[in-house]
Parts: structure tokens; C-alpha cells; sequence
């Protein structure tokens, strides 16, 4: 195994994601040199409660540090690309939450960035790494499915169900024009376009707002988190959810949908690959399990366990069958890819972390669902 130990890296973002790369990063032995927060007093406060050894006081105080070799941007969406020119400038390897950016247009003329600056641009599609997302991905290659034909599913939570939740997606300012779609959608919609190794070409999407008017506490409040005190109303203009239709370059067809409203869903990632040859589903909330279903045969059910999983799915698989690998898992070894990556100098040939030409075909698909839904028609990505 690669050793981490001589890669420092940095955290720019304190909040609930930011805090689960700051844990992945321990795991693997990377030093975490510093977190940055949204503001002095934050950044102190969280650096303390992580246990880490200083809060930077601003960007470039984490660029002037020489031991920082990889920077990890986990901040609101209007600061992704800012920082992460920023950081490849200063010959920093990044990692970027996703969306990558507000516009395609800054995602394109990120990718460029990255290209052209030889160094490991990544965005954080963690849920790539379950294990059986990968021996899907292996089982499609291999043809074990067939054609595929019909992809299909959603991901669907309910944090943002009642008009006094609140969080700074919200905000079109600060999340982007889409939510649902932007926030988890393309999560969605990348996962099963890694798996089935092809993009989808045009979409039909209708995009809803349930929740017009929230209560917008005065103070601050943490992702997931509640709020207390003194609020006022707020127009919103973001989508609580969306359903989408869907055509793929071989002529598959596709159905999804967004909800960030549907109450008991806590982060409900499904999707379903129907092939010419055998299907196979999914579902976050039992990552352990990959369901496989024939038309002529007894349908069945794949246990995460590396002795009976494809190669790519063995790779992924970390802990013993029956010992469940969970959203933690998925950060760890996406991380480990990357940074192993890092230590080589660059992508390695059989890497399946998500590029920033990734990134980018997501905020390409994210252009196409809006122009679709305000036009009511079919609308080629890209196009």
C-alpha cells in the first residue's frame, strides 16, 4: 500500500462534508495540515473540534504552506471556482466537491486548468466506491447484462421537507439555479453513467418548487443540522424535486427523479439496469447488497464479499463479507485511489475516480435539464 504519510493536505470547508474528508484523510495517514472555515472564529472552532493543527486565515494562507501538496475544496458551490483556480495555480493537487461549479462555461474552462497544469484534478462522486457500484460497473463491461436498455431510478431524502428547514443550497446565489438536481441529481446521474459506461445524450425534465416561501433563520445553520431563533420569510426559486426522462448514445432509455422533500427518505440512492441479458439494482441504504435478475432463471442476491464478487468489485471491497461498507468507506477509498495517484504522478490507467471532464458532463447535463424544463421539450446535452 501507498504511503500517505509525506502528502499533507488541507480542508477549505468545516461543515458536514468537509468534516467527513478531514475523518477519511486520518484513516488513510494523510496529515491534514489545516482547515480553512468561512470565518476566523469558525475555522478556530472547528479546527479545535476536529483535532487538527491550525485554521488557515484565508486561501492563501493555505497555499503558502509548503507541505500541502493536495487541497480539498468541500466549500459552498459559488466558491468552487474561484479556489480551484486558485490552487492549481499554486501547482496544488485538488479535490472538488461536486457540482464542480455554478456554469458549464466555468467547469469547461476548468477542465482546461486541470489539463493543462499535469496535476490530479478530482471531483468527490463518492459513491463510485461502494464495492458493488464497481462489480456492477465490471458485470456491464463484461456484457454479463447484455445491452443495456432501460436505466432507472432516484434519489430521493427528505431534510428539506418542511418550510423551516434550511441550508445555504437554498439559495440560487450560493447553490446554483438547480438544486435537487444539482445537489444530488448529478451524484445520480453520474453513478449510473460510470456503471453503464456511457452518458446520456438528451433529457425531458419537469422541475418542481413545493415549498415556495421557507422561514430563513437569522443565523447560521449547519447542513442537516436545525436552526433556532429569530426568522423571516424567503422566496424560493429552486427545485425541491424533478423528474426526468432520459436518452442514452446507444438508445437506451432512462427515468429519474430528485426529491429532497419526500418525507422517511433519508438519502435514498436507488438505481436499476435492465439489460438484453439480465438486470441488476441498487440501493444506498443497503450498499451491501446488488440484486441480479433473469428472466429464466432464480433472480439473485450479491452479498458484498470479495471471494464471489468480479475482479474490479474484489479490488473495491475493503472489509470481510457481512461487515457492511458504508458512506465513510466510500470517501476512504476514493481518497486512497487519488492519493495513490498523487504519489505516482498522475492518473493511473485503471483509475475510477471522477475527472474534472466528468464534472464538467455533469454540469453540461444540469444545463440541459433546465433549458428542458423551461422550454417543456427534449433537449440534447451539449448541444
Amino acid at each position: 500500500m501507498t504511503d500517505f504519510t509525506r502528502i499533507g493536505a488541507a480542508v477549505i470547508g468545516t461543515g458536514f462534508i468537509g468534516t467527513v474528508h478531514v475523518e477519511a484523510l486520518r484513516r488513510l495517514g494523510v496529515p491534514v495540515r489545516g482547515v480553512l472555515g468561512s470565518g476566523p472564529r469558525r475555522g478556530a472552532e472547528r479546527a479545535a473540534a476536529l483535532g487538527v493543527a491550525q485554521a488557515y486565515a484565508d486561501l492563501d494562507d493555505v497555499l503558502a504552506d509548503p507541505a500541502v501538496r493536495v487541497v480539498h475544496v468541500t466549500s459552498p458551490n459559488v466558491a468552487h471556482y474561484a479556489q480551484v483556480k486558485a490552487v492549481l495555480a499554486a501547482g496544488r493537487h485538488v479535490i472538488c466537491e461536486k457540482p464542480l461549479a455554478m456554469t458549464s462555461a466555468q467547469s469547461a474552462e476548468m477542465v482546461d486548468l486541470a489539463r493543462a497544469s499535469g496535476l490530479v484534478a478530482a471531483v468527490c462522486y463518492n459513491t463510485r466506491f461502494y464495492p458493488l457500484n464497481q462489480q456492477a460497473r465490471g458485470m456491464v463491461a463484461a456484457g454479463d447484462l447484455g445491452e443495456v436498455r432501460l436505466i432507472s431510478g432516484h434519489y430521493h431524502q427528505d431534510w428539506l421537507a418542511h418550510d423551516t428547514d434550511w441550508n445555504w443550497r437554498l439559495e440560487a446565489d450560493q447553490g446554483g439555479v438547480l438544486r435537487s438536481v444539482g445537489d444530488i441529481g448529478t451524484h445520480w446521474m453520474d453513478l449510473v453513467s460510470f456503471i453503464a459506461g456511457q452518458r446520456p445524450v438528451a433529457v425531458c425534465a419537469d422541475l418542481a418548487t413545493f415549498v415556495p416561501v421557507r422561514q430563513k433563520p437569522l443565523g447560521p445553520v449547519a447542513t442537516f443540522g436545525a436552526a433556532a431563533g429569530a426568522r423571516e420569510p424567503h422566496q424560493i426559486t429552486t427545485d425541491d424535486a424533478a423528474t426526468i426522462l432520459l436518452r442514452f448514445a446507444n438508445g437506451a432509455r432512462g427515468v429519474m427523479s430528485t426529491s429532497q422533500i419526500s418525507q422517511g427518505r433519508k438519502n435514498a440512492m436507488t438505481w436499476e439496469i435492465a439489460g438484453s441479458a439480465a438486470s441488476a439494482a441498487w440501493a444506498s441504504e443497503t450498499p451491501d447488497q446488488l440484486w441480479i435478475g433473469h428472466r429464466d432463471a432464480p433472480n439473485q442476491i450479491l452479498s458484498r464479499d470479495a471471494s464471489l464478487m468480479n475482479p474490479q468489485g474484489a479490488a473495491a471491497a475493503r472489509l470481510p463479507g457481512g461487515h457492511v461498507e458504508g458512506f465513510a468507506d466510500t470517501f476512504r477509498a476514493l481518497f486512497a485511489q487519488v492519493y495513490a495517484d498523487v504519489a505516482r504522478g498522475g492518473r493511473s490507467a485503471g483509475a475510477t475516480w471522477a475527472s474534472f471532464e466528468d464534472g464538467h458532463a455533469e454540469m453540461q447535463f444540469c444545463d440541459a435539464v433546465l433549458a428542458s424544463a423551461r422550454s417543456g421539450r427534449w433537449v440534447e446535452i451539449g448541444g
